[in-house]
């Protein structure tokens, strides 16, 4: 058997080819390449679906962070609050406005940042609490917009990875009230706080053929200034306002990305089929915690946990057996030395930093392929 990869893109472009090549050709008939009718475009058409007034396009998912925490005049001498359970990109933006990441516990089940433990990292400095939405599972956002309204500060979601995710309460260990629950309930990652900001990178559930990014926000000086920051700090050309950054979208990936913008539930709908297929074919192990299948769950990775220290030997094993996986994220935020020793431990996101391991997943993914991945690994903990 070929090496199962962690991600294959190639039955999805299949699927789409005619018209992801006439939408190529039609920008390059066009002569517009950067920003342009193709960008605005995608932004009404991306604004509508995700149900937010405004959709800011840019360079990249970190761009997009970066961007709205100007946007939300973020700078030196401020703390945001967020999980040390990411990317790096969601600290190193915090770092980039100079700002400092206050680096809060998550939870054990769902990875997300743990809004129990939120209230106690507040300080006079806090301007912002930065959720990321991890692995596809919106976080508690009931208990986190609490929060952020008790004491006056702003929401930036981190939607990198939950492009169409919902936050559907009541969420497990969400404290918020039946108000704020109803009020919230069934509303896109990205539409829920003060703004949101989403990746395009190719790996994405929505995934442009290059980077990209955006900005989402129902506040529209939030908007306007998140304009001007793409191009220069600039509303008009070569009349520069504020210092700001070259961040645009290109017409190509615009293109691209509204010809899979319709298609997105239903990728979303199939990954969460090979994660539930995944749950039912790993059950019993003892050794291996499976994530649940929660609603509004978009799985941009399936990413079980493998307790009393076995993982890495587990991905040795499998492998060997042709079967990739990766581990998100071995280092913890708070680790990385620039960072190192300001904040309080957080055993939570440790433990997993050494217990997570993700498996193969994409939509297209076959039942016959995920099986015989859950019938190795089911050879690994009890070999015949």
């Amino acid at each position: 058997m070929d090496t199962i990869p962690i991600l294959d893109l190639k039955a999805q472009y299949q699927s789409l080819q005619p018209e992801i090549d006439r939408a190529v050709a039609r920008v390059l008939a066009s002569g517009q390449f950067i920003l342009g009718p193709e960008v605005q475009a995608f932004e009404e058409e991306v604004a509508a679906y995700l149900g937010v007034r405004q959709a800011v396009a840019v360079n990249s998912g970190t761009d997009a962070l970066v961007i709205s925490l100007r946007s939300l005049g973020v700078g030196a001498g401020d703390e945001v609050i967020t999980t040390p359970f990411s990317f790096f990109a969601t600290a190193e933006a915090i770092s980039l406005v100079g700002a400092r990441p206050v680096f809060v516990d998550v939870e054990l089940d769902s990875f997300n940042l743990d809004p129990s433990k939120v209230a106690a990292a507040i300080t006079p400095r806090t301007k912002v609490i930065l959720p990321v939405h991890l692995f596809g599972r919106p976080a508690a956002m009931g208990a986190i917009m609490e929060l952020a309204q008790a004491h006056g500060l702003a929401i930036l979601e981190d939607c990198a990875q939950s492009f169409g995710a919902r936050y559907c309460p009541p969420c497990e260990n969400c404290q918020c009230e039946a108000a704020t629950q109803e009020a919230l309930a069934h509303r896109f990652t990205g539409a829920i706080g003060t703004m949101g900001a989403f990746s395009f990178f190719p790996t994405k559930n929505l995934g442009a053929y290059g980077d990209g990014g955006l900005i989402t926000t129902n506040d529209e000086d939030l908007a306007e200034r998140s304009r001007m920051l793409r191009v220069h700090g600039a509303r008009q050309r070569y009349h520069h306002e504020i210092i700001g950054y070259n961040s645009r979208l290109d017409s190509l990936q615009a293109a691209i990305l509204r010809v899979k913008l319709p298609h997105i539930d239903r990728w979303n709908q199939q990954r969460r089929r090979v994660a539930q297929t995944y749950n039912q074919a790993l059950a019993g192990l003892e050794a291996v915690v499976t994530p649940a299948v929660s609603a509004g769950h978009v799985f941009h990775q399936y990413t079980i946990r493998v307790l009393n220290g076995q993982r890495d030997a587990l991905v040795a094993y499998l492998k060997e057996a042709g079967i990739s996986s990766m581990i998100y994220y071995p280092i913890p935020q708070d680790h990385f030395p620039m960072y190192k020793g300001q904040s309080p431990p957080n055993p939570v996101s440790d433990r997993l930093a050494s217990e997570v391991l993700s498996l193969p997943i994409w939509p297209e993914l076959s039942d016959a392929t995920i099986e015989y991945i859950a019938a190795t690994i089911r050879q690994f903990f009890h070999p015949s």
